[in-house]
C-alpha cells in the first residue's frame, strides 16, 4: 500500500463479520499514515487493518509493483456495493420445524439488525458507479472527488447511530420532560438530514423527521 491515509477517509478492506470485502473508514493510522484500525461500513465493526481486499486475489498472482496493471489497479477500484442484493431483496424469512431450505445466517443477519436499528440499505440505481464532486469556487484550486457509495455508506453509518440512540434513550429510565427534550433533539436530526433521501433506494430507509422540520 504506497498512498497515505488519514483518520475518516475510506479504504477498502477485509471484513471477517461480513465474511467479504467492504470499504472501510480508517480509524487510527501509524507513523507513515498507513491504516491500523479501521471500521466496516456496512456492519460497524472495528478491526485491525487486514491489507485490503481478499476476494479475487487468491486466483492470481499479484503483479509486479512497478508493473501498468499494478499502477492501474492502485488507481482504479470501483467500490463494492453497500449492501449485497441477497440481503436487500430476499423474501421474508420464518423458522419452521420442517423447514431445511432455510438460510439460517440471513435469518440471523436480519433479527440482529431490526433489534439493534442497523438496517441494509441501499444506494438508488442512479447513483451507483456515481461521484462526488466537491469543487471549490477559486478555479486554481484542486477539486476533490469521491465514489457516490462511499460517501452514501457515511450517511447510513450515521443514520444507524441515530437509530441507536434513540432505542437508548426511550429505553433509558429519564424523567419525562428530560427524554421528551432528548427526543426531539434526535427527531431534528433526523429532520436536518432529509436531504439525503434522494440517495436510497427504498423509501423506508430514508429520514423522517418530525412535521414541524
Amino acid at each position: 500500500m504506497s498512498r497515505a491515509y488519514r483518520a475518516g477517509e475510506s479504504v477498502e478492506d477485509y471484513c471477517r463479520v461480513c465474511k467479504t470485502d467492504r470499504m472501510h473508514v480508517v480509524v487510527v493510522v501509524d507513523g507513515e499514515k498507513r491504516p491500523i484500525r479501521v471500521v466496516c461500513g456496512y456492519c460497524d465493526s472495528e478491526h485491525n487493518f487486514r491489507g485490503g481486499p481478499r476476494i479475487g486475489q487468491e486466483d492470481r498472482p499479484a503483479p509486479r509493483s512497478d508493473s501498468p496493471a499494478a499502477r492501474a489497479e492502485r488507481t482504479v477500484r470501483e467500490p463494492l456495493p453497500v449492501v449485497s442484493e441477497r440481503e436487500r431483496v430476499g423474501p421474508a424469512m420464518s423458522v419452521q420445524s420442517s423447514g431445511n431450505e432455510m438460510d439460517l445466517e440471513m435469518l440471523l443477519r436480519r433479527i440482529i439488525r431490526e433489534e439493534t436499528g442497523i438496517t441494509a440499505a441501499a444506494p438508488a440505481e442512479k447513483w451507483r458507479n456515481g461521484s462526488l464532486v466537491l469543487r471549490p469556487g477559486n478555479p486554481q484550486l484542486q477539486e476533490r472527488v469521491w465514489p457516490i457509495e462511499t460517501f452514501f455508506q457515511k450517511i447510513v453509518m450515521l443514520r444507524n447511530r441515530l437509530r441507536t440512540l434513540e432505542q437508548q434513550v426511550n429505553a433509558a429510565e429519564l424523567p419525562a420532560d428530560v427524554k421528551v427534550k432528548l427526543q426531539g433533539y434526535i427527531s431534528g436530526c433526523y429532520g436536518s438530514l432529509t436531504s439525503f433521501n434522494v440517495l436510497f433506494a427504498d423509501e423506508e430507509d430514508q429520514f423522517h423527521g418530525s412535521s414541524s422540520d
